[in-house]
């Protein structure tokens, strides 16, 4: 979702798929995200709009992020659309023998070898940020999720909203998950993307937090509480201020105030976009049943806390 529209919870929704691009017949990592945006456009450009699918770059320059280009009705619709734009692209990259990966992480990259930082616009800021995070690694460099935005027009929906997606957060990976092997190795994990997301912020610790947000439902006190205290954490490696954005926020869900949503990150990609799609419907109505009050009342979902608490001993 792009703009900033004054949408009703439920009213559209924005998905956004990741994936990795990778040779035909070896499947070793090929940086080719900037080019792979330059042939239909006949530029090299920071995205491309296909209609009701937009292809734009990341971080990395292996990765294509395809989007809905802005809000979308019909989640139906956007399972084709999405589907169509894979095959354009995977019929533009076949005279490059290359391809599109599924799933959630590549199987054998080896990170610190075969990551390329996007080089083309915005250059200079995204290899500072690599540098800062030290980005070239699992976590980073080859984690490929699909989020879900769900808008919402005022605090009475945000707060509703923000309850029922804490609620389920640590439901999505048993249902998503797709990354069992990292390096060639079977992790013992069914989520190796999610662990080493979990992991990746040492630096400032802050911008991760639990993965599940904060009990935090109100607008004002969420900018507060949290992104002003992201902000102030990251002062002493960012003296130009050039961090300084809501999307530095690296929780499992989190606010996107410029288009008015909250924004999904813990779901693994999987192998169709029917299958992501499906994961996505299932999520959505899972949401908006307990938006609703369906299973526990609304001031039930805001008592729960990201962790158990310790029985305190008798005395």
């Amino acid at each position: 979702m792009k703009r900033k529209l004054k949408l009703n919870a439920f009213e559209k929704f924005g998905f956004e798929l990741e994936y990795m691009i990778v040779d035909r017949d070896t499947l070793s990592v090929k940086s080719f995200a900037d080019e792979l945006i330059k042939i239909p456009s006949k530029k090299y450009s920071h995205c491309f709009e296909n209609k009701e699918i937009c292809w734009s770059y990341e971080l990395v320059n292996h990765l294509i992020e395809l989007k809905t280009n802005g809000p979308a009705a019909d989640i139906r619709n956007s399972e084709k659309y999405f589907f169509k734009n894979i095959k354009q692209i995977n019929s533009l990259l076949k005279k490059y023998n290359a391809q599109l990966l599924p799933t959630a992480m590549h199987p054998f990259m080896n990170p610190v070898n075969e990551t390329q930082i996007w080089k083309r616009r915005y250059r200079k800021f995204y290899r500072q940020y690599s540098d800062t995070f030290n980005c070239r690694r699992h976590g980073w460099a080859n984690i490929q999720s699909m989020h879900i935005n769900l808008p919402f027009c005022n605090n009475e929906e945000f707060e509703k909203l923000f309850a029922a997606i804490r609620l389920i957060l640590p439901i999505i990976p048993a249902l998503a998950a797709s990354s069992p092997v990292v390096e060639n190795k079977i992790t013992g994990l069914m989520d190796s993307r999610l662990e080493f997301y979990r992991k990746t912020q040492t630096l400032v610790p802050f911008l991760t937090g639990k993965i599940i947000p904060e009990q935090i439902f109100n607008i004002k006190d969420y900018k507060t509480q949290i992104l002003q205290k992201i902000y102030s954490s990251l002062k002493p490696y960012d003296e130009k201020n050039i961090f300084q954005f809501e999307w530095m926020n690296l929780r499992g869900a989190r606010a996107r105030f410029m288009r008015n949503a909250i924004e999904i990150r813990v779901i693994d990609m999987q192998e169709s976009p029917i299958s992501d799609i499906s994961i996505a419907a299932a999520v959505i109505s899972l949401t908006e049943a307990l938006f609703n009050g369906f299973f526990i009342e609304e001031k039930k979902q805001k008592q729960w806390k990201q962790q158990k608490q310790k029985k305190q001993k008798s005395t």
